[in-house]
């Protein structure tokens, strides 16, 4: 089991906060163990369990691709299964991880996601590389156009409009504090056209926390949150009453609480009036239960809002 979120108010030991990409899912776990050992057929049995969970499919993909070793043993595994359209994903998504840390080529990622893309049309995730690799390099009309490939396979993709909540905050970052900003009518539209009990439903409060990463790097925020107006003005609270709002909805209802992103819920602290409901919810929650990882480990708020600490912060 990956570590909880801290108790609200108290620090964490540096040795303590080792973020595991793989998060609580033990499957996959032993699945990147198994691969690093060259035994490619757990993670074919993995990846056939997956079927068509497509954010699950997504996150395991994704973590698997980021170990060196991942696109020589895949490619043992084509040698093996030429037509497998998992193994040509993981080739895919393992050459875009490895171009994002410069040790492919981009052009030979992008050619290996589209491969995949043909071997398996309905499957999200060939683009979900290509749109790791274009939010990498920068090309914004290309990150716009592979989202709505994206969204098309699977409208309500977590990781595909995180990455376009981020894309979209770097917009007018010179222009300092915008009530108005397009990231906030984004994060708003999407969370409204997804079901009642989507994930999604946290957009506006990820497109908040983006929007401060970018304007505390830009030097129109102080890099604490908590000595952050960004974190007490209205919208703050507006955004944070509607996540925990939508969290007690929830759990009254009986609702999975593995739907929920926990870590944005942690700078409730950093809200008027709040502070207290975020300590009771944490403590409430335990181990963090979740067997699909609506977080990802750039949005751990113990690390990635920590700008002024950790330096500069690169693009998510």
């Amino acid at each position: 089991m990956s570590p909880p979120p801290p108790p609200l108010g108290r620090g964490r030991k540096r040795a303590a906060q080792a973020f595991d990409t793989a998060l609580d899912d033990t499957e996959l776990r032993d699945a990147r163990s198994a691969l690093a050992q060259g035994r490619w057929q757990t993670v074919r049995s993995l990846l056939v369990r997956t079927k068509d969970d497509w954010d699950r499919r997504g996150h395991r993909v994704t973590v698997l691709a980021e170990e060196s070793h991942t696109a020589a043993w895949t490619r043992d595994w084509l040698l093996a299964e030429p037509e497998s359209a998992d193994a040509s994903v993981l080739l895919g998504m393992s050459l875009v991880q490895g171009a994002l840390c410069g040790r492919e080529k981009p052009d030979r990622a992008r050619e290996a996601c589209r491969a995949a893309a043909e071997l398996a049309p309905e499957d999200p995730t060939p683009w979900l590389g290509l749109l790791l690799l274009e939010r990498g390099l920068g090309d914004e009309e290309e990150v716009v156009r592979l989202f709505d490939k994206v969204r098309h396979r699977h409208p309500d993709h977590h990781h595909a409009h995180h990455l376009m909540v981020a894309q979209l905050a770097e917009r007018r970052a010179e222009a300092g504090p915008d009530p108005l900003h397009e990231v906030y009518d984004f994060a708003n539209w999407a969370a409204e056209q997804a079901p009642a009990d989507s994930p999604l439903a946290m957009l506006p409060v990820v497109a908040h926390a983006e929007r401060y990463r970018v304007l505390a790097c830009a030097g129109h925020a102080q890099a604490d949150p908590a000595a952050s107006g960004h974190w007490t003005g209205r919208r703050a609270r507006q955004v944070m009453k509607a996540a925990f709002d939508w969290w007690l909805e929830w759990e009254q209802e009986g609702h999975p609480r593995r739907l929920v992103d926990l870590n944005f819920l942690a700078h409730a602290k950093h809200c008027e009036g709040r502070g207290a409901e975020a300590a009771a919810l944490f403590h409430r929650i335990g181990d963090h239960p979740s067997q699909v990882p609506w977080a990802y480990p750039d949005r751990d708020p113990y690390t990635a809002f920590r700008i002024a600490r950790a330096g500069a912060l690169g693009a998510v």
